[in-house]
């Protein structure tokens, strides 16, 4: 039963623990074992709490025999990106120079999760100023995809991905500004959500400078990149407990909506001229399916324009990454990263002062179209990603590859520019790598998005058992 238990799902686990199937400590060091096992190869983890991690485990057994209260994620092992806050701990950012950066406070995705009872077992992995679409930096090395060497794990949470694909807990801290959760969810066949602005308390205290942009407080927020949705679910309902120190947390409700009956799916294909891999669109075909089998009225339609709100993201971001980001990449980051930062700001007009003021107010036009869409159709079903997993220095070559990588990604950049909640669930393999497939919500209805991938997933399967069933 131990060596089997780091297979299972966070809902299976508290289930577990709950009915006294197994301990927290048996799971605990189920997880532990298999991260010494494979972390080596695929480096995942770069900080290993294991050893404190099963001590927590035994306090955590002595508090159920106990009789104390304990919260919902009592024992669940998890870890956290090493770009927010672990009180005591270093948040490098996978910058060398941030190494030795000692965080006074947990921020508050951390509080949520150690309040609700989950032990963090490690920290993982992101590239420089988790700024890239793949995970390798200066500090800490390459993070690689479970699934094949020369694959990309995704960026910048491919630590999260690589560590939940490899089985190393069920719940897996990351993060997203233009598509940091989904990429590595998509690359290593895993489940996540994006959710709304304001859904999920954000805040870094040892972050210098202590506060960013404008757009970029708008659109990027924090997440799980499980293997299972019901575990994406309960995260993320935890994660979204409140905390001060965020101004623009919002107090709506995750559950108990009131039933509108059959959810109406819009369905795209537009690559707006992307050539997108044939087996994508398939993927879309085969997820619509699936959806109308599950009782929703599926109807493939033209939405407002995702391409716009990309190179908005391109343009106004930009502006923002060049004024505040920039020097401390000149300072402070790899020649590799100053780079793909130059060729960010050539994908698009970097905005200047009076360009970024009409940019913003474009914005809410664009953003307004699309609430008005979703106001028919709660839910978009549309590609991801539109070629296969790409290899694991994509964004590296050239300008022009980069260009191509972030071209098949707008659906990514412009669905943040636009800070609306997605959710990516994997349709299969193509070229015998996981892919995804994207479906877009109503603001603050993760619960609808939520509950359409995993109407996906029950046709499809959880992906990482057959990653699994090749190593037996």
């Amino acid at each position: 039963m131990t060596e089997l238990l780091w297979q299972l799902s966070a809902c299976d686990i508290v289930r577990g623990i709950h009915n006294k199937t197994f301990s927290c400590e048996e799971v605990m060091q189920s997880v532990v074992q298999r991260i010494a096992e494979r972390n080596g190869s695929i480096n995942a983890i770069v900080y290993d709490y294991s050893d404190e991690a099963v001590v927590q485990a035994q306090e955590a057994d002595r508090a159920l025999s106990s009789g104390s209260v304990v919260g919902p994620l009592h024992g669940v092992p998890v870890t956290i990106k090493s770009n927010i806050d672990v009180k005591g701990q270093p948040t490098p950012n996978g910058v060398p120079t941030y190494k030795n950066v000692i965080a006074t406070d947990d921020s508050p995705v951390v509080r949520n999760l150690k309040d609700a009872g989950a032990i963090i077992v490690g920290r993982t992995n992101t590239p420089e100023f988790s700024m890239r679409l793949t995970t390798d930096n200066p500090l800490n090395g390459r993070t690689y995809n479970p699934w094949h060497d020369d694959a990309c794990p995704g960026g910048s949470s491919g630590g999260a991905s690589a560590a939940a694909a490899a089985g190393f807990g069920p719940i897996h801290h990351g993060n997203d500004i233009g598509g940091s959760l989904r990429y590595p969810a998509s690359f290593c066949g895993l489940a996540t959500v994006k959710p709304s602005f304001g859904r999920i308390a954000n805040f870094v205290p040892s972050a210098m400078p202590p506060e960013r942009g404008i757009l970029a407080q708008l659109i990027a927020v924090q997440g799980a990149i499980c293997r299972q949705v019901c575990d994406v679910r309960l995260a993320t309902r935890i994660m979204a407990a409140p905390d001060a120190r965020d101004p623009f947390w919002v107090p709506v409700p995750f559950d108990n909506w009131p039933d509108e009956g059959p959810i109406k799916v819009a369905v795209t294909r537009e690559s707006y001229g992307y050539p997108i891999h044939p087996d994508l669109i398939a993927g879309i075909d085969r997820a619509a399916g699936y959806l109308s089998d599950a009782g929703y009225q599926v109807e493939e339609v033209t939405t407002p324009s995702i391409e716009d709100a990309a190179q908005g993201w391109f343009d106004l971001l930009g502006s923002e990454l060049e004024a505040f980001m920039m020097p401390l990449a000149r300072e402070y980051g790899s020649p590799t990263i100053q780079q793909i930062f130059e060729w960010y700001f050539e994908m698009g007009e970097v905005a200047d002062a009076e360009r970024y003021r009409v940019g913003i107010k474009e914005r809410t036009t664009m953003t307004r179209e699309w609430n008005i869409f979703l106001d028919e159709y709660p839910l978009v079903l549309t590609p991801f990603f539109m070629q296969p997993t790409p290899t694991w220095d994509c964004d590296a070559k050239s300008f022009e590859q980069t260009k191509d990588v972030f071209r098949a990604a707008m659906y990514s950049t412009g669905t943040n520019f636009l800070s609306l909640p997605t959710g990516v669930v994997p349709i299969g393999l193509v070229e015998s790598l996981p892919t995804g497939i994207q479906v877009v919500g109503r603001r603050y209805r993760e619960d609808l998005i939520l509950d359409a991938i995993e109407a996906i997933e029950n046709r499809v399967g959880i992906l990482t058992h057959k990653l699994w069933a090749q190593e037996e």
